[in-house]
């Protein structure tokens, strides 16, 4: 099998398709991102990577603080609504029922299965165009329905992820394997 030259690009997966919450100018908003991942688990730390342009940015600097929450299948429409139209042209406040953890300053999704509420610690500039936002992970809010043996079981959350260049969400398929244990087969 030959491999073919496709060009330079970012075929990071899976990119999970999230929202993420400030409170802007008074009034809460979420942009949908992909551009997420963990940076650290103990103290767990998230990274969202932004445009420099997008209005949720002004909200989490002035606060200090963010919310990545983790929308289900059925939240697919209000999803790619918030990450169709920004917060400067349209108020997105009223989509969701919204709560507050413990820093009050970052808006959550009532629901959505998984709202992670994060402290900014670090704003990173990436180049002329983005910024990453470092967060110390304060707390993660779920409901019982949606954990097996006290962890969120991704089959009855049903996150769904973004394939950015054919334009599709995908949600997660069948469980094939346990972590850490199917290299101990492989000989």
């Amino acid at each position: 099998m030959n491999k073919i030259e496709i060009g330079a690009l970012n075929f990071s997966y899976p990119m999970p398709t999230l929202l993420v919450g400030s409170k802007v100018g008074g009034r809460p908003n979420f942009i949908t991102v992909a551009f997420c991942t963990a940076v650290q688990m103990k103290p767990p730390v998230l990274a969202i990577s932004l445009s420099k342009k997008r209005y949720t940015n002004a909200g989490i600097k002035e606060n200090g603080t963010f919310s990545v929450c983790v929308p289900s299948t059925d939240l697919l429409g209000a999803a790619d609504y918030c990450g169709i139209y920004s917060g400067k042209e349209v108020d997105k406040s009223d989509v969701f029922e919204i709560f507050y953890g413990k820093l009050e300053t970052a808006p959550m999704i009532k629901n959505c299965p998984i709202c992670i509420e994060c402290k900014l610690t670090n704003v990173i500039d990436i180049l002329a165009e983005d910024e990453i936002f470092l967060g110390d992970v304060v707390e993660t809010y779920t409901e019982e329905q949606y954990l097996t043996n006290g962890v969120p079981d991704l089959l009855k959350v049903k996150p769904f992820i973004l394939s950015v260049r054919d334009k599709r969400y995908l949600s997660l398929g069948e469980n094939i394997g346990t972590s850490w244990e199917e290299g101990k087969k492989f000989k």
